[in-house]
């Protein structure tokens, strides 16, 4: 018998992804009996049959490493900060994309949804904000949900708190990070901001987006929606492990006042 807190963590992922012995097996190219002999530290994976079955399992490169080290095998994979050297293309595309989406909010975040940047057109949505939210690093999730936060401004709150708990609770179930499941039990905790009532609304969207960023503003009533962009085939922790969110406006109302307000 080997030491099985690898094969503990590979039957943990595989039974997440819900996935039987015979499934992975035949997605990760190995027999059935060596993945049982593997889950009950009957036999010792190689580095290779552990990021090939993590690999068939779509395992976040962090939690690659995890697996390695648990096998007594170095990680795979570097985890480097945006300011290294190595990473200045990086660092360029991530400048060059939040610069060019203007006038329109664009924000880049971690794997916790702490904003790593964001360019000039995000002070529409920190305007106003409570200073701890503020602070560095600022979370999505706080920002959104909070009632020091956008919530007390948000028109159709109860959607939107619906809309990222729903986001929120898909990721924890696809990864079970204890900080991402902290943050779930936090946001959820959340009292209802003076005046909103966190029922989603039971009216259908009007337009394309079914629930779009309708945030009250002193220019008026601001419609926004989003989109997720990611980085192909990574190599690097940190850089697999961002996203970056770009907003767009809704209606010509929202983009004429995103303008003005980029040309104040």
């Amino acid at each position: 018998m080997t030491d099985s807190r690898a094969g503990a963590l590979l039957r943990r992922w595989r039974q997440r992804r819900r996935l039987s012995q015979l499934e992975l097996s035949l997605l990760a190219a190995t027999s059935t009996r060596h993945l049982s002999y593997v889950e009950t530290g009957r036999a010792r994976p190689s580095q290779a049959m552990i990021l090939r079955l993590a690999e068939a399992m779509e395992v976040p490169l962090r939690e690659r490493n995890t697996l390695l080290l648990a096998a007594g095998y170095a990680p795979a994979y570097r985890e480097s900060g945006l300011g290294e050297d190595g990473m200045a293309a990086v660092a360029g595309a991530l400048n060059t994309m939040l610069t060019a989406h203007e006038p329109y909010p664009a924000v880049v975040v971690d794997r916790l949804w702490n904003v790593v940047c964001g360019n000039g057109a995000m002070a529409v949505f920190m305007d106003g904000l409570a200073p701890e939210l503020a602070a560095a690093p600022p979370n999505v999730f706080r920002l959104a949900l909070h009632p020091g936060g956008l919530a007390g401004r948000l028109v159709n709150y109860g959607q939107v708190r619906e809309l990222f708990l729903r986001r929120l609770q898909r990721q924890v179930h696809a990864g079970g990070e204890e900080a991402l499941r902290a943050l779930l039990e936090e946001v959820s905790a959340y009292p209802e901001p003076a005046g909103r009532p966190g029922a989603p609304g039971p009216e259908l969207a009007a337009g394309p987006i079914q629930v779009p960023l309708r945030l009250r503003t002193p220019m008026g009533e601001l419609s926004m929606f989003s989109t997720m962009a990611t980085f192909g085939s990574p190599a690097d922790v940190t850089l697999s492990e961002l996203a970056i969110e770009l907003f767009y406006p809704l209606d010509d109302f929202t983009a004429a006042a995103l303008r003005q307000l980029a040309g104040r």
